[in-house]
């Protein structure tokens, strides 16, 4: 059974309705990222931070995976699927997807404030300031913060570098070090990109660009793919 990776990123998740990371003003649902998804923000303002992902959470459990992310999990009936994706939601799951490496975290669990490695369900959307970890320190959103380590990046190199066939869905890549991925992709991999901005990609080997939004590309690639 032939090896297939898909790092997916915030454009599939927006056609379920959740906001990219960074919109192009530069914020994310209305504030500076730098109040909200920093390690200072959580120092200097823990209820604000809280507040926020308490939202995001919310949002997460109302929306739906759409066409692209049931798609991706068909892709299991024939292939060894990693999808390795930089979103917090877990839609990915909730279509099917058995094999997902989260980058950056996952909203749908907490984690202690000081020990990242002691994570924990969430019961529901809301995460109280109340809530300790069993180090009794506050819990946060699972999730990495600009100025923290991606702790699955080594992870998500090995994978790639191993893969049969690469697929980039949703992705500007101009968040690091998840962009950088593809560059451990083999050369002679076939790389597809859906997306309805191609973005720039300097690799050598074969590229397939599919100039459509996730739920339009992704099933089309997906249904020739079964069909090989």
């Amino acid at each position: 059974m032939e090896k297939l990776v898909i790092l997916t990123g915030a454009g599939i998740s927006a056609e379920s309705g959740l906001k990219t990371f960074r919109d192009s003003d530069g914020l994310w649902e209305g504030y500076n990222i730098e109040d909200v998804a920093t390690p200072e923000a959580w120092e200097h303002n823990p209820v604000l931070v809280q507040e926020f992902y308490n939202a995001r959470r919310k949002s997460v459990m109302e929306a739906e995976p759409n066409a692209a992310h049931y798609a991706l999990a068909q892709l299991e009936e024939k292939y060894h699927v990693t999808i390795i994706t930089q979103n917090i939601d877990d839609l990915h799951e909730r279509a099917g997807s058995t094999n997902v490496v989260h980058l950056h975290g996952i909203i749908t669990r907490s984690q202690s404030s000081i020990n990242p490695e002691l994570t924990y369900p969430i019961d529901g959307w809301e995460l109280r300031m109340d809530e300790v970890c069993e180090l009794g320190s506050p819990l946060r959103a699972h999730v990495v913060w600009f100025g923290e380590a991606v702790p699955m990046i080594e992870t998500a190199a090995r994978i790639c570098s191993g893969t049969d066939i690469f697929m980039l869905v949703g992705s500007s890549l101009v968040v690091y070090p998840a962009a950088g991925l593809i560059g451990y992709v083999g050369r002679e991999v076939p790389k597809y990109i859906v997306d309805p901005k191609i973005p720039d990609v300097n690799v050598r080997g074969p590229v397939i660009k599919i100039q459509e939004k996730a739920t339009v590309g992704v099933p089309a690639l997906v249904n020739e793919l079964l069909k090989k």
